[in-house]
């Protein structure tokens, strides 16, 4: 394997599912696993934005295709899988991406509340992982990352539901990474900061700030800094790394 940062080898006849990718950090993801080579499978509820996204995928030379899928929910995560099989005939690679946050403390939160953002952010890596994992075990393997987030690292004020999700993305990935490394499957997690979002942009700079100064870069990450941390844990790059967690967050946890 060559090792040039900027071939399109390092995911070279590889497919990618990316959810949660019509945005954000699942946009970069995604559109960086294509310019490394990989065929991307691009899940998301935003029909549009997930549009956008294969189109610039395409538009860069790389190949994807758009699935609306609703993570939470088995019939839907069975026909992104069907989908992408039917298109690309593998599955080398899941990035379970897909948060939502609400912020309340546990008696101010209610059960569809908890139910909504457990269902979305965890459950979703439970049904995707379920669906795809037997046909990663058919071809021989494959690599699974699951998005965390410093919220699954430490505590926070009014984040219960969050927090609890992102606690939960980190423990179900450990015991994967245990279940089924004898079928070639490794499973890790990668935990990032704050990052420079859709929704953190629209924020005024005033309110951010303070939120910037808790690590010692003093700013937020870029989503294309965090997908390449989530490249390099995909690849064969990373292929002694399984029920890892990789924290990206400007040293936030170092102070």
């Amino acid at each position: 394997m060559s090792s040039d940062p900027a071939g399109k080898d390092r995911l070279c006849d590889k497919v990618a599912i990316v959810t949660g990718s019509a945005m954000g950090l699942g946009e970069a993801i995604a559109t960086l696993f294509a310019r490394e080579g990989a065929r991307v499978a691009v899940a998301d509820v935003n029909e549009d934005q997930g549009q956008q996204t294969v189109e610039a995928i395409k538009a860069g030379g790389g190949e994807a295709l758009f699935t609306r899928t609703d993570v939470s929910k088995a019939a839907d995560v069975q026909n992104l899988v069907d989908a992408t099989l039917e298109a690309f005939s593998r599955v080398d690679i899941l990035v379970n991406n897909v948060g939502l946050q609400i912020n309340k403390d546990v008696v101010d939160t209610s059960e569809e509340e908890w139910d909504y953002v457990l269902g979305t952010n965890l459950k979703s890596m439970f049904l995707c992982s379920k669906y795809v994992i037997p046909h990663m075990r058919t071809s021989g393997g494959g690599t699974i990352l699951c998005i965390s987030s410093l919220s699954g690292l430490v505590g926070n004020a009014q984040q219960v539901s969050y927090n609890a999700s992102k606690h939960g993305a980190i423990g179900l990935a450990k015991c994967m990474a245990i279940d089924h490394a004898a079928d070639n499957i490794r499973v890790n997690v990668l935990c990032p900061g704050s990052m420079n979002t859709p929704i953190n942009l629209t924020i005024p700079e005033e309110k951010l700030a303070p939120y910037k100064n808790l690590n010692l870069q003093k700013r937020f990450a870029e989503p294309t800094e965090v997908a390449s941390a989530a490249l390099y844990l995909v690849s064969d790059e990373a292929s002694f790394a399984t029920g890892s967690v990789m924290v990206v967050d400007g040293g936030y946890t170092a102070l």
